[in-house]
């Protein structure tokens, strides 16, 4: 853990979903601080300097982000990203489940900054529990007077409205989150221009991830250089085949193999085989990358990205083959259908693993992978499809062999290597047990 805990403070135990509770532990002082005693630039400028970068995926630094928006705009809105679908990744749910409050404290400092006085906070229909919690602790926050007229007796006026949405991976997108809180399909649109200059009904909008914005009461409480020292922190949701799955608060920068010490380790008996650091979007992972940093910039030297921060762990019973059949299997699904690569890309995909997976591959199969994979690489309309790639190109290169086997003999070697009580356990329910897509 960091020598502070920034969010997890608030969530461990009974949680800070109270609003009593999370005053208690310092809630609101924050805010209180930016709009009481420090103008709209100067928190930007600490936003900034703390290194903050965007949790959702793209990594974008907060601050830069927010000085796009035009100064001089009447209407401005800020919009939170709670569409949380990356396969695995869960802190964003956890943190609303948990600590709502938290969320709300870095709205009013993010409207503040960039002058905004209406946010919408999407959140998927699927997080139930996390979108009841949220509206409870909007609704008691204009109670006390933290949203709505002249919070904390200044001149500044914020309405929170908490939107549903309809259950699209592709309503991550932010700007196919616009189209959907605007009432139409979520579909991605064309840029430029930036949601920062033409965003939610066509004025300059910031968005945000949900786990980003949690982090804005300790930027402002600590200040930039404290902030920094203690990694910066974030968020990472370890799941797979660990111990202890969950979500672990850590210093960017902690190794990949000390990062699965924290969820306990592996099971016992099993050797560790691959790994997604950012979700089934980034590029898998070997052995011999356990000690690269969890950060954005090693990660992407070492051939993938950091992107939700979520860390999905394989052991030697996978099958890798499976694995990237079951992602692709997924963007297929929440493809939106609005551009061809991505329409066709992953639906040619699935019909080949299909036949693999089937006993009916073909040697020149491998080929047709790679080929269509490079097809979607730089075509697609938004990341959707191009978030395909990555996995399945590094499955490709670090386990052909696994692929060949299933098409020289039409079984799993890693089934064939297993002994019989390997699936036995399987049959007892146990996720973990079987080779396949680790925690599905």
């Amino acid at each position: 853990m960091p020598a502070e805990s920034v969010l997890m403070r608030f969530v461990e135990g009974e949680g800070t979903a109270d609003l009593d509770a999370y005053v208690q532990a310092g809630g609101y002082e924050a805010a209180r601080h930016a709009l009481t005693t420090l103008t709209p630039e100067s928190v930007i400028d600490i936003v900034d300097q703390s290194g903050l970068r965007g949790k959702g995926g793209a990594g974008f630094p907060t601050g830069r982000k927010w000085k796009f928006i035009p100064k001089g705009a009447p209407v401005k809105y800020v919009v939170v990203n709670g569409d949380e679908a990356e396969p695995c990744t869960f802190k964003d749910h956890m943190l609303l489940e948990r600590a709502p409050h938290l969320l709300v404290e870095g709205i009013i400092i993010t409207a503040y900054a960039v002058g905004a006085h209406t946010a919408y906070a999407y959140v998927r229909r699927e997080g139930y529990l996390a979108r009841e919690r949220l509206r409870q602790a909007v609704a008691v926050a204009y109670e006390r007077g933290f949203l709505g007229r002249k919070i904390f007796g200044t001149d500044m006026d914020l309405d929170v409205v908490v939107h549903t949405g309809a259950g699209a991976y592709i309503a991550g997108e932010e700007t196919a989150l616009l189209e959907s809180l605007e009432g139409r399909r979520a579909m991605p649109r064309q840029r430029p221009p930036f949601p920062a200059v033409a965003g939610l009904y066509g004025k300059p909008t910031v968005i945000n991830n949900v786990e980003t914005l949690s982090h804005l009461p300790a930027v402002i409480r600590l200040g930039p250089e404290a902030y920094r020292s203690l990694g910066p922190p974030a968020l990472f949701s370890v799941s797979g085949h660990v111990r202890r799955p969950g979500v672990y608060e850590l210093p960017l920068g902690t190794p990949m193999h000390e990062l699965i010490e924290h969820a306990g380790g592996l099971r016992e008996g099993r050797r560790f085989k691959a790994a997604f650091p950012g979700g089934s979007s980034s590029a898998i992972l070997t052995a011999e990358h356990l000690d690269v940093p969890m950060d954005y910039e090693p990660l992407r030297v070492a051939g993938s990205m950091l992107g939700s921060a979520s860390l999905i762990v394989m052991d030697d019973t996978t099958c890798i083959v499976r694995v990237v059949a079951r992602a692709v299997g997924f963007y297929k699904e929440e493809s939106c259908g609005k551009c061809t690569p991505c329409r066709e890309g992953t639906y040619w995909l699935s019909l080949v693993f299909d036949r693999i997976l089937h006993g009916r591959g073909r040697m020149e199969d491998l080929d047709l992978l790679a080929h269509i994979s490079k097809g979607l690489n730089g075509t697609c309309f938004c990341l959707l499809g191009e978030s395909v790639p990555p996995s399945l190109d590094a499955s490709l290169q670090h386990f052909r062999h696994e692929y060949e086997y299933h098409i020289g003999t039409g079984r799993c070697d890693v089934e064939d290597r297993l002994p019989p009580q390997h699936f036995a356990a399987r049959s007892t329910g146990d996720p973990g047990a079987a080779a396949g897509t680790p925690g599905a």
